[in-house]
């Protein structure tokens, strides 16, 4: 994990977070460079194991069984996690570029991205058919077949189209499941055909005849017929058509044939082979760019050419972290030599599987329990991250540390307080350039004029509502941090009735060479500006300076009519109260700071944060909202006190209906809460019967604080089915009424809690 302490001077960029990654994040996070920070783009959060694939789809494994989960890991490694699909690379600039957010800079670029299966250009294949590769996209139409095939009223006919390891495994496993789905339903199995297609003469080309033999038994045995020597020319909606003119049903195809590479990476200007992967030495370092590297199936090692198999990218791992640590530091890499042969242990789908290595085989069920033995090895070595103490970093590996870097960094050491902390004005400037704010009527000096303070013009008879938010990043991607911050801000502003008019930015950044500091600033402010862009609001100034981490906000402004105010005062006996966006922001990112939370949990939850309040706020509007606040800091029931007591009214609050965004129930239940939750809990004097409902799961979300959370609302009761429908309709998909408004019994204890 990376000091906070020690600047930026070097970013490795990983993209992809195929089975070499892994070992890469694992080796620095134990073993840090000063000075150093990784940064990865990963399109799948949790990525497949292909080992523990087949026994996913027979279902022998679970989900979080056979995934690693990135997040938790990259969190150990101190890298910064980009959600994104990468689309290109901008060598002359060292930039990867992705299609939602500002392009990444790079010193040293790392490339695993798995592969795909080829010979989709084969016509229909692209539309008919469900490649194996990416595994994520395959698992989600997955699903719709096991429905599909319970739902099928006559045969169903499944054609796997590839005949090697993974397309004999494939048939196998999902042949396996699919009779057990039919089992379980009260199906005869014989419902289901399924046969496999290859263009080769044998299936398992690469493998000796003593395996080939046993598998071709095993495919008899379970009435799994192959068609060799077919190569498939077209695919239509239900058949597939092959080159010696033979027609073969198929109501679904899955498409496992060899692995081919993206073309961005040719059209970056990167050497590759014929076949489109990226060309490497030894070193696995690009051929062409000597600060582009690439490891498993992506790479070629031109001098050691391998079959594609996530052996080998494994196996790449290590030699690929240690390149990397030297290539920054301006070291000798050190040369790796792949083996010529390795174990396959290939599975029938039924807990058995043959071994094959050479010209040898051996088969049987402790073999597959071998191979599940080697696999949860495997995983476990990226899923059980030794316990470490936050508050200190592991030892830093102080003997890659080069004279020149560390000079760099000693430099940095000494800051200026006040004014000398200001980010320099050439920086500042760049950024401003590169940033598109929207113009807005009322601005008269702005963002674009050089005066000391920005000055806007009220619109006649309008009210100027104004707030500000600011806080440290808790999240490692300054985009996405930015975009959440301005919606937090925004917020305030939207639960006033108001409109977004204009904003001032408020940035601290951490200390770091100016091309550091500058894309920081930039990529946050780049977030903030796509918020306020979306909803007209105006970018006109700001103040920046140097700290020791990140930290944003934003001064907000609106334009509103005196009539259409909205406040925390005015709900009604009677109202119901809506809340607009699950809870449970506060235990899941003191989850994730702990590495204790999924990362398809704190994905999900800034899903939540970065959807916008402001439909929501005029959706409510027009269903006759009463008073109205955002959730934030002071959790839900603090907010709900500061309505009861303006409003005079005594709330009730149904547990039971709180909405929880994913995760955050186990949090809570693992006693992972953030430190403002004790604070928070103090309000809790203001409940009338607590002690009833203490141990009710939903009882912590009360107090847990939200960033960016959702509007919380009083609504006439004979208008809140439709309001919450319209909700609904417009993604607010988590609305809730949690509550209803009474007559005030007790000024003190104006809040009871139920659970019905």
């Amino acid at each position: 994990m990376q000091s906070r302490d020690i600047p930026i001077v070097k970013d490795i960029v990983l993209v992809g977070g195929g089975h070499s990654h892994l070992a890469v994040l694992k080796y620095f996070g134990m073993k840090p460079v000063p000075g150093l920070r990784l940064t990865l783009i990963t399109r799948d959060l949790h990525t497949p194991y292909s080992g523990m694939l087949p026994g996913y789809i027979a279902g022998h494994y679970e989900y979080d069984q056979a995934h690693i989960d990135l997040r938790p890991l990259a969190r150990f490694a101190g890298a910064r996690v980009f959600h994104e699909e990468v689309q290109g690379l901008d060598l002359k600039t060292n930039h990867v570029l992705c299609p939602n957010r500002p392009p990444v800079p790079f010193d040293v670029l790392s490339i695993n991205i798995g592969s795909r299966p080829s010979a989709l250009h084969v016509p229909g294949a692209e539309r008919f058919t469900t490649p194996v590769k990416p595994i994520d996209r395959f698992l989600h139409r997955w699903k719709s077949l096991v429905s599909s095939v319970l739902a099928a009223n006559d045969k169903f006919r499944l054609a796997v189209v590839g005949g090697g390891a993974g397309g004999v495994e494939m048939a196998l496993a999902t042949q396996y499941r699919l009779h057990k789905e039919l089992q379980l339903a009260g199906r005869s199995t014989n419902l289901l055909d399924c046969y496999l297609v290859t263009d080769t003469a044998l299936i398992l080309p690469t493998h000796n005849n003593h395996v080939r033999r046993k598998f071709e038994r095993v495919l008899q045995d379970r009435h799994i017929k192959v068609y060799v020597n077919h190569r498939v020319d077209k695919v239509k909606a239900d058949k597939l058509i092959c080159d010696n003119g033979e027609e073969l049903a198929a109501d679904t195809v899955f498409w496992v044939t060899n692995a081919s590479a993206p073309a961005w990476l040719a059209e970056a200007g990167l050497q590759v082979d014929e076949q489109g992967f990226i060309a490497v030495n030894d070193c696995l370092q690009s051929l062409s760019h000597s600060n582009v590297f690439a490891a498993g199936d992506i790479a070629a090692v031109v001098s050691h050419p391998r079959p594609k198999s996530g052996v080998f990218a494994v196996r790449q791992g290590p030699p690929l972290a240690r390149n990397l640590a030297l290539v920054v530091r301006g070291k000798h890499l050190k040369p790796f030599q792949p083996q010529k042969q390795f174990l396959g242990l290939i599975s029938t789908g039924d807990r058995y599987a043959i071994a094959s290595r050479a010209n040898w085989s051996i088969e049987g069920h402790w073999i597959w329990q071998v191979k599940d033995w080697i696999d949860r090895r495997f995983m476990d070595n990226f899923s059980k991250l030794p316990e470490m103490n936050l508050a200190q970093a592991p030892d830093i590996d102080t003997s890659l540390a080069g004279e020149a870097t560390m000079e760099e960094i000693s430099t940095m050491a000494m800051r200026c307080g006040g004014c000398g902390a200001k980010v320099g004005s050439t920086v500042l400037s760049r950024v401003i350039q590169r940033l598109q704010p929207v113009n807005r009527e009322g601005v008269i000096i702005g963002l674009n004029h050089p005066d000391d303070a920005a000055v806007i013009e009220a619109p006649a008879g309008k009210l100027l509502v104004q707030s500000v938010d600011y806080f440290r990043s808790f999240i490692d991607d300054p985009y996405v941090f930015g975009k959440v911050a301005a919606n937090h801000a925004l917020s305030d502003i939207f639960a006033m009735g108001a409109d977004a008019h204009s904003a001032m930015a408020i940035a601290t950044v951490p200390y770091g060479l100016e091309e550091q500091v500058e894309e920081l600033l930039f990529q946050s402010m780049a977030g903030a500006v796509d918020v306020l862009n979306a909803c007209g609001a105006a970018l006109i100034g700001g103040h920046s300076s140097e700290g020791a981490e990140l930290s944003f906000g934003l001064s907000v402004n609106g334009i509103a009519d005196r009539s259409r105010l909205l406040r925390k005062s005015g709900i009604q006996v009677g109202d119901r109260l809506v809340l607009t966006k699950p809870l449970g922001t506060g235990t899941l990112f003191a989850a994730d700071m702990r590495l204790k939370a999924k990362g398809r949990w704190i994905d999900a939850a800034l899903s939540h944060m970065l959807l916008s309040n402001q439909q929501a706020a005029d959706c409510l509007r027009r269903y006759g909202v009463t008073a109205c606040t955002d959730i934030t800091g002071y959790g839900l029931l603090g907010h709900l006190l500061e309505m009861a007591h303006a409003s005079g009214v005594y709330i009730h609050i149904d547990l039971n209906a709180l909405p929880a965004m994913d995760g955050a129930l186990e949090c809570i239940d693992k006693g992972i809460v953030s430190s403002l939750q004790k604070q928070n809990r103090r309000s809790r004097h203001a409940l009338s019967n607590a002690g009833d409902f203490t141990r009710h799961s939903h009882y912590p979300l009360l107090f847990d604080p939200q960033t960016s959370g959702g509007l919380l609302a009083g609504v006439p009761a004979d208008k809140v089915d439709e309001c919450v429908q319209e909700l609904f309709r417009l993604g607010y998909n988590e609305s809730k009424v949690i509550g209803e408004a009474k007559a005030n019994a007790d000024a003190l204890k104006c809040v009871t809690l139920v659970a019905g």
